[in-house]
């Protein structure tokens, strides 16, 4: 019995050694698969700019985990190695397609056995607009367009101003100036807009609304999905751009940033057609604007008719138009059928509506 006293001291003095070592022994595990994990996700989370021959922390170097950073070290360097290829790739792709569109063009263009070390493509492009100048075609300014609205407001005439984007260039060009396929690749936001392709019929609408709308508003850029194809389609469709009043296809944001919007709707008996129309009209109430009437939603291009049915039930002066490709159908039949004032808003109407951009009151007119 007094052996066996004495010896359970020693035997829970071994075992508590036993347990403090298998403590000791679990925490290391679970501090090594904690480090293991924050190596993987440094990896997956590692920049492209990051060196390949960097290295990791040397306390994650442990016994456990030397062969996962080893392997790690490893796929990230193949990875940075790949993007650095295709960054290298791109870089070449983008020099060599700057040069090709630029001083490549200029330099085939320049007589055998000369050089031109004295200008650059900015410089000679500069000397041929000047040379150019009396082709140039003037756009309105906000000014002006602001000017001819209030003009038609006040004298009670029909009047309509469109915009053209790239969703309704595309409609207008697909198996005109390029294949529906090829607009579907360059539109595919077109359904969105309201317009599946092909679709002869929207594109003769828009063709026809063309002819008859007041002002129309054109990228300035010359893109190929803008003016690349806006000019190939006026001259298909025999309309002369020089015979056109034509203004920037951003004049709503212009209108809007000079302070002419404000003015231009202050005390007009306002009709809002678009799927933001509920919210946009409760935007221009609250600022004090008289919202007569509200039609929503638009239903792609093939619903015009039965916005204008809707839209003759209302007394207003001025329609605000926010539905895609349809608006400038729209705003065309507005002025033609009802003689009244209809302005295309466009993308303006879905920053109002949700209060992404305040409409103040009290802005200086630009003159």
């Amino acid at each position: 019995m007094g052996n066996r006293r004495g010896q359970r001291p020693a035997r829970r003095k071994r075992n508590s050694k036993k347990r403090m070592l298998g403590l000791s022994q679990a925490r290391y595990r679970k501090l090594s698969r904690q480090q293991s994990n924050t190596v993987k996700r440094r990896f997956h989370q590692a920049p492209p700019s990051a060196q390949p021959d960097q290295r990791l922390p040397e306390h994650v170097q442990n016994t456990e985990t030397a062969g996962t950073g080893d392997q790690l070290q490893d796929q990230l360097s193949t990875e940075n190695g790949a993007v650095a290829a295709v960054n290298a790739k791109y870089e070449e792709g983008y020099r060599q397609g700057y040069y090709e569109g630029g001083e490549g063009r200029l330099c085939r263009q320049l007589p055998p056995y000369t050089v031109l070390p004295d200008l650059t493509i900015e410089d000679v492009i500069a000397r041929g607009i000047q040379q150019a100048a009396s082709l140039l075609v003037p756009l309105m300014t906000p000014t002006e367009v602001y000017a001819e609205i209030g003009r038609a407001l006040d004298q009670r005439q029909p009047f309509s101003v469109v915009r053209l984007g790239d969703g309704e260039l595309l409609t207008l060009a697909h198996d005109m100036i390029i294949s529906t396929e090829q607009a579907r690749a360059w539109g595919s936001f077109l359904p969105y807009a309201g317009v599946i392709l092909p679709d002869e019929a929207a594109r003769s609408a828009l063709a026809d609304s063309l002819h008859k709308a007041s002002i129309i508003g054109i990228p300035e850029s010359r893109h190929p999905s803008f003016q690349g194809l806006l000019f190939p389609v006026l001259k298909q469709l025999g309309i002369s751009c020089r015979e056109l009043k034509m203004t920037t296809s951003t004049v709503n944001y212009a209108l809007h940033e000079q302070g002419l919007l404000y003015p231009m709707l202050r005390g007009r008996k306002l009709l809002l057609i678009g799927n933001k129309a509920g919210g946009l009209a409760n935007v221009l109430s609250n600022h004090g604007f008289k919202v007569n009437g509200i039609i929503t939603p638009v239903n792609g291009v093939h619903d015009v008719r039965r916005v204008m049915k809707e839209a003759t039930s209302f007394e207003f002066e001025l329609a605000l138009v926010a539905a895609g490709v349809a608006a400038v159908v729209i705003c065309a039949t507005i002025a033609e059928e009802l003689g009244k004032v209809s302005f295309d808003l466009g993308h303006l109407a879905n920053q109002f509506e949700p209060g992404e951009t305040s409409l103040l009151p009290g802005l200086e007119v630009n003159k």
